[in-house]
């Protein structure tokens, strides 16, 4: 396939990003290269704009499923001790403070109980055969849209496809999500700050989740 699209050319950028994520774990960053390049080519013949979703949004994802299928193909990437052990420390910091507060830990929270990163944190969760559910309850008794926590590889699509994704959102709605999920606000309080109910900041939420959803899939 040829990369002489304007469109791919125009991200050759993303395929580096994407492939930079894999240096160093068995395969040489020339094949990881390629492979992003076809996953960047499938992506530009796949792309619809009229969906009103970016090209990046919708292309690094189909960049990493094609740089994945290299270690599927040769074998499953190996998962050092240490995070094999960060896995079992969060577990127990994890029961410890659900039975403490009542509430399963946000990621940053765990962060911060195992004095380290949320990078490793978020690769030494995705060891453990059953992934930790951050979903919580609402105060209205119904449940938020479950938006699963990306493996590690993948941080690179949080970077770039979270953002732009919420820098679509009008002023309001962003202020919304930025207050319970970057200020860790109840839906109460962040109902006082909007000059709103809970039920309506509930529903709004709910809302505004199921589009940045529909538009990171």
């Amino acid at each position: 396939m040829s990369l002489s699209q304007p469109l791919a050319q125009e991200n050759l950028g993303l395929v580096h990003l994407c492939a930079n994520r894999f240096k160093n774990r068995g395969i040489e960053y020339e094949e990881l290269y390629s492979a992003g390049c076809i996953g960047l080519l499938k992506a530009v013949k796949a792309f619809d704009p009229n969906r009103g979703v970016l090209f990046s949004t919708y292309a690094v994802p189909v960049i990493l499923g094609e740089i994945k299928r290299l270690f599927r193909d040769g074998g499953t990437i190996k998962v050092s001790r240490s995070t094999k052990e960060l896995s079992l420390k969060l577990a127990r910091l994890r029961e410890e403070h659900i039975l403490k507060n009542g509430q399963e830990p946000t990621i940053s929270q765990l962060a911060q109980l195992a004095q380290e990163s949320e990078e490793s944190v978020i690769e030494a969760l995705n060891v453990s055969a059953a992934p930790i559910s951050l979903t919580q309850e609402n105060e209205d008794g119904t449940r938020q849209v479950d938006i699963p926590v990306d493996a590690p590889d993948e941080e690179i699509t949080e970077k770039l496809s979270l953002r732009q994704a919420l820098s679509a959102l009008d002023s309001s709605d962003r202020q919304l999500i930025c207050l319970r999920y970057f200020k860790s606000l109840t839906q109460t309080q962040t109902a006082k700050v909007l000059g709103m109910t809970q039920v309506q900041v509930s529903r709004r939420e709910k809302k505004i989740l199921e589009r940045l959803r529909g538009e990171l899939l």
